[in-house]
């Protein structure tokens, strides 16, 4: 079968096209966003529900329970779905602060079109109530028909109703992440930071960790000291990584990828890289890629001569198995 091919070739050229904003590289320990999860029932539907169910009729006859009402027998309707409520608690959220919210069935409901999720108690890990939720659903594409109605949204649906304690302000010591893991580029962090700072502030404990002293200056005034760090301009350094799609037949390549000299033999194809001392000589159908040729190179010179995407995928991985690329190759 016949596909589209995509490449991407990502080269380190000069520090100054890599140079990266602290703030997009790394994070805070202790500043992150929190699941919240619970669990609803969604009303008003038009014959599109649940149609009853253990769970559903359970839950139905404990709410009437809750409003007084001791209904004798089953409860039974299409109007009503039972649903998991998600959403995320962002760090920093603050007693009625307003939430975004989903809402998925989980029973035999074919739509949630025009529902309303009823009051629904939203609990953290630690099994605690966080935030509450309701409001109308929001499908989305209805005119032209969506394509998951079980799965809705409530935009600011929710609310925090309790805070996560965190005194983030009086902290003598903060730890930042690497969202990627990387020696070089966490010791140009530390490097970074104690210049600017003009101090033994930071230290690289891994290729992922940095941790900061806060200065005595910056004592209880955190949140400025962090406005200044996370616009530190680092360079970053990237592995030499492939990584093929053979699904899609995408190819994406990153780093300075090298190649050594070997001569592949592909169908049609003959190539050949050679050191600088190779022979002039060449025949037609020979293609010659210079000892200092880099993939980026390679990838051109193959694509003038037509080489498929299933060619180049198996030039790749042969010639990692040869030794001749120098990066590291992945499959997805």
């Amino acid at each position: 079968m016949k596909y589209l091919f995509c490449f991407l070739l990502v080269l380190n050229v000069g520090y100054a096209q890599t140079s990266s904003r602290l703030k997009d590289l790394v994070t805070v320990k202790g500043v992150r966003e929190n699941p919240l999860i619970g669990y609803g029932l969604v009303i008003g539907l038009k014959g599109t529900g649940d149609g009853g169910g253990e769970i559903t009729n359970s839950s139905m006859k404990l709410m009437f329970q809750k409003l007084g009402l001791n209904p004798q027998r089953e409860i039974s309707s299409k109007n009503v779905a039972s649903v998991i409520v998600t959403a995320k608690l962002p760090s920093f959220a603050r007693l009625g602060q307003k939430l975004d919210i989903t809402v998925s069935s989980i029973g035999d409901a074919s739509s949630l079109a025009g529902g309303t999720l009823l009051v629904t108690p939203l609990k953290g890990g630690d099994g605690n109530v966080y935030a509450v939720a309701n409001g109308a659903l929001s499908i989305g594409g209805l005119k032209k028909g969506a394509e998951f109605p079980t799965t809705g949204r409530v935009i600011s649906g929710g609310t925090v109703e309790k805070e996560i304690a965190m005194d983030f302000d009086k902290k003598n010591s903060l730890r930042l992440a690497l969202n990627n893991s990387d020696f070089t580029t966490a010791a140009r962090i530390e490097k970074t930071i104690n210049e600017e700072l003009g101090g033994k502030y930071a230290i690289a404990r891994d290729a992922t960790t940095i941790d900061l002293v806060v200065p005595v200056n910056y004592q209880r005034n955190v949140v400025q000291l962090l406005a200044i760090i996370e616009n530190f301009r680092v360079h970053t350094d990237n592995k030499a990584k492939i990584i093929i799609n053979e699904k899609t037949g995408t190819i994406v390549a990153g780093g300075d990828i090298l190649l050594n000299p070997v001569a592949i033999s592909h169908g049609n194809l003959t190539i050949e890289i050679k050191g600088e001392s190779g022979g002039s000589d060449k025949p037609n159908h020979l293609y010659y890629v210079d000892q200092k040729g880099t993939l980026n190179d390679l990838v051109k010179s193959l694509n003038a001569l037509g080489a498929t995407p299933e060619d180049l995928i198996s030039i790749f991985q042969t010639l990692k198995s040869n030794g001749a690329l120098i990066a590291e190759l992945e499959l997805i």
